[in-house]
């Protein structure tokens, strides 16, 4: 905030505008966008960690795990991301709760169910009540971590199990007829080879992932889209200091001149990805590049 922001009555329309977007409010809505990039870069791995081993778990020769791999990409996939997200936030929120009451207050008598209020000790609460605001936002971002995780994740599994399933079975026999194990074939042929065929799905999903970020929102986390409906409102009470018409418009054009920019670059990087791994595949891809190598 400069200097000259102390009488908002008296400024020009430049100043008006300097000491409008750089309140303490405004900071809030620009760090709102590292929430929405942190979620990403936290996210993508996690999911695809979760996604490779849901995808190892359906191809499994043991029954139970292949069943339990399948098991969690179809009922995932199967649910609606919305009704996920509105239900299993709160549902996990409770059995952490619950686990910490079951250890922490083991005299407690009370039933934890008491209609549809879920009451457990103040020492089994997270975070504790006494917790500063950091640690509960921190706490929402990790929830929303681990939600965002196990959905795209059961659809990476699905991906990533076709992409295993599309490398030439000739190849996985070779490799055995060259004395390697299953889990040397696995590791030192199978993978390698499956991201060339997994990438178009995963280059596809990252962009679902981008696009689903407002479901913050939902999350209960203020993210940017959270930001710019209070922003571009006309009657919040934190910003009659700076009155203004409906900006909404603006601001959730900002929000589209954003996700359309994190789209395109995502599609440059990508693209360079998969010329990267096309490279020497029996692929349309790489014979494509094999022709202008040679060319």
């Amino acid at each position: 905030m400069f200097s000259y922001c102390a009488d908002p009555d008296t400024l020009g329309t430049f100043r008006w505008f300097s000491c409008y977007l750089t309140n303490g409010v405004h900071w809030s809505f620009y760090l709102s966008f590292l929430k929405v990039l942190g979620l990403l870069a936290v996210t993508a791995p996690v999911a695809l960690a979760f996604g490779f081993m849901g995808a190892m778990a359906a191809r499994s020769h043991f029954p139970p795990l292949s069943w339990l791999g399948k098991g969690y990409i179809a009922v995932v996939r199967g649910v609606p991301d919305i009704a996920f997200f509105l239900f299993f936030v709160i549902a996990l929120d409770q059995a952490f709760e619950w686990t910490r009451h079951k250890i922490l207050c083991p005299e407690w008598t009370d039933p934890i169910r008491q209609g549809n209020d879920f009451i457990v000790c103040q020492a089994a609460k997270l975070p504790l009540g006494t917790a500063p605001e950091w640690m509960h936002e921190t706490y929402g971002f990790f929830l929303a971590v681990i939600t965002f995780s196990i959905v795209f994740g059961a659809f990476a599994a699905n991906v990533l199990f076709g992409g295993m399933r599309a490398v030439p079975h000739a190849q996985l026999e070779t490799a055995e007829a060259y004395g390697m194990s299953r889990r040397q074939t696995f590791w030192r042929i199978l993978v390698p080879q499956m991201w060339v065929y997994a990438l178009p799905g995963l280059s596809n999903l990252w962009m679902v992932l981008i696009k689903a970020t407002p479901l913050l929102f939902l999350l209960g986390i203020e993210d940017i889209v959270y930001w710019a409906r209070e922003l571009g409102g006309t009657k919040t009470s934190k910003f009659t200091q700076y009155p203004h018409g409906d900006w909404r418009m603006w601001y959730f054009l900002f929000l589209l001149v954003f996700y359309l920019g994190m789209t395109r670059m995502s599609e440059l990087g990508l693209e360079k990805l998969m010329r990267r791994l096309s490279h020497g595949q029996a692929t349309s891809g790489g014979e494509l590049l094999r022709k202008e190598t040679t060319a």
